[in-house]
């Protein structure tokens, strides 16, 4: 696939970002067709009708690049090529045709703030002090005693530092050893990653989730961090509290003002080519809006970024207010993705609820909420489903982050697991063979074939919410207020020139009736799927995990 051909077979839409529904593939989880355990692109391609028939605008692929799979493809060893486990790029090719004739976009995970040790870049930047790419990572001799550098940590456990014997120095890793940092105040490396970037442009990409898009510069004086002060606003932020990390604050390692710039040179590469967008991972703890406000202004950086803000145990309206309150406070000419789950936390369906028969109610309420938010919103694969996280053995883990930490931290295999097609078939028909990781027993009931033709499924209620939100303007690029209400409701409008909508959510798990938090009257109620609140007497009349909508 040339760039000239697609390019023109495009029809622009500059903004199609805003408001837009992603759904994130994990591809060693989605569909395998060859039998080996392991998803596959071919696999994806089977399954890209049921995508569509969610009603969501984009896919987001999690790596799928070459790689020693250290890290589950984190580690990449060659940016321009499919990892043969995957498959092939002409089965790349193949999928991004298939999905652009669907109407869905592909965006792909770019990790370029490490590589794997296998890389050819860092393989020749080891052999000595002074080869073409000796300043492509991060290299820093020992103190007088021996030690590391100062006292950055990796987010995986331990220091962020490795000894290399051939060069006597050692190098920095924010991740596992095998996760070398890429020297991003070399120009070279910056020239390096946009090079590969462009390569999947031509290959008609349409965007690129941009992994630790804060980790990329380091401070080149490598001053140690200060420790850290708990607060309320980012405890368990970045990393659970089992891992030391967190007792650093992070000025050093990470989030330099050197970033921004990187990002214009980035974006200005995205620019050559038509309706392209970006989506920024940024974990910075109670810094993280304060970040994303810095590279998501100006219209010449990042066209938006997540948080870790809604990915945490909190399900409530205080917590959900504050987060979307504070992005509005501070991020003015910004934008933000929302997502309650992805690969790297415990599904939401088990974060929110109290009880095991709670969570068809929360899976659907849940879906309900984030819908109404302003921002696009990001789905993780299997929550439509109303998947809850899968209880593991430490037999059964592959997840490096969790076989460290175990067994106070489980690490993210847990919400890694197959996806379940059909409960009648082997391997919940996700694959023929021996799976990389188990699929759970309890899933079996939730598949998407038992799901299918249910009205009153999960499933069925997903399509139903996504069809609602994109048959309102308001809901994809109008402004929201927050209403003051009880503890326990979630209230706040969405209004967009003439349409002017009321939302109002009970978290609670008992019913609960609230006076209309508005002053203005309500027009006429409106019936957004799974919400049976009613209006008596100027009163909203709410079940347990229920909501009510309307115009005003």
């Amino acid at each position: 696939m040339t760039k000239k051909s697609t390019v023109a077979t495009k029809t622009s839409n500059p903004d199609w970002w805003r408001g837009a529904v992603i759904y994130q593939v994990y591809p060693r989880s989605f569909q395998d067709t060859d039998g080996d355990g392991i998803g596959d692109i071919r696999g994806i391609i089977q399954r890209l009708p049921y995508i569509a028939s969610l009603g969501v605008d984009a896919i987001w692929l999690s790596p799928f690049f070459t790689s020693p799979q250290a890290d589950m493809g984190y580690d990449v060893s060659d940016y321009c090529d499919v990892d043969p486990m995957f498959g092939t790029l002409a089965d790349f090719d193949a999928m991004m045709a298939e999905a652009h004739r669907l109407g869905l976009k592909v965006i792909i995970d770019q990790v370029i703030s490490h590589t794997s040790d296998q890389h050819p870049w860092f393989k020749e930047s080891r052999t000595s002090r002074d080869n073409a790419k000796a300043d492509w990572y991060v290299w820093a001799a020992a103190k007088p005693d021996g030690t590391a550098p100062n006292n950055w940590l990796s987010v995986f456990g331990g220091p962020a530092w490795e000894w290399d014997g051939v060069r006597k120095q050692y190098y920095m890793h924010n991740f596992l050893a095998s996760q070398p940092d890429l020297n991003f105040h070399n120009r070279d490396v910056q020239d390096a990653v946009l090079a590969a970037t462009k390569f999947w442009l031509d290959r008609g990409v349409d965007g690129f989730r941009l992994d630790t898009v804060n980790y990329y510069f380091h401070d080149k004086e490598l001053r140690d961090n200060p420790p850290h002060m708990p607060d309320s606003e980012d405890a368990g932020l970045d990393a659970p509290d089992v891992n030391p990390y967190g007792m650093q604050s992070h000025l050093y390692d990470k989030t330099q003002p050197e970033n921004v710039e990187f990002l214009k040179r980035f974006r200005a590469l995205l620019e050559e080519y038509p309706d392209r967008t970006t989506v920024g991972e940024v974990g910075d703890g109670a810094r993280s809006l304060k970040t994303v406000a810095a590279y998501t202004s100006g219209g010449d950086k990042l066209h938006m970024c997540y948080t870790f803000d809604l990915l945490g145990p909190d399900f409530t309206p205080s917590h959900i207010r504050h987060c979307v309150d504070s992005f509005q406070r501070q991020v003015k000419d910004g934008w933000v993705c929302w997502a309650f789950s992805n690969h790297d936390v415990t599904r939401h369906v088990s974060r929110f609820i109290d009880k095991p028969e709670e969570r068809g109610p929360v899976a659907k309420l849940a879906i309900n909420v984030l819908a109404s938010l302003r921002g696009s919103i990001c789905l993780y694969q299997g929550e439509e489903l109303g998947l809850p996280e899968a209880e593991l053995t430490f037999e059964d883990l592959r997840d490096p982050y969790g076989i460290r930490f175990w067994p106070a931290f489980k690490g993210r295999d847990g919400c890694r697991t197959p996806m379940v097609w059909a409960a009648g078939e082997p391997q919940a028909s996700f694959s023929t063979g021996k799976p990389w990781l188990p699929v759970p027993a309890d899933h079996l009931p939730l598949s998407a074939e038992a799901q299918e033709g249910d009205e009153s499924s999960v499933l069925s209620h997903y399509r139903a919410v996504l069809a609602f939100r994109k048959a309102h303007p308001a809901l994809i690029q109008g402004d929201i207020e927050f209403l003051a209400t009880n503890e326990d409701v979630l209230a706040f409008t969405r209004c967009l020139g003439e349409e002017r909508l009321l939302f109002v959510f009970n978290l609670r798990r008992g019913p609960q009736d609230i006076a209309l938090p508005l002053g203005n009257p309500v027009k006429d109620r409106i019936a957004m799927p799974g919400l049976a609140g009613t209006l008596v007497d100027g009163e909203i009349q709410l079940g347990p995990l229920d909501g009510f909508c309307a115009r005003f």
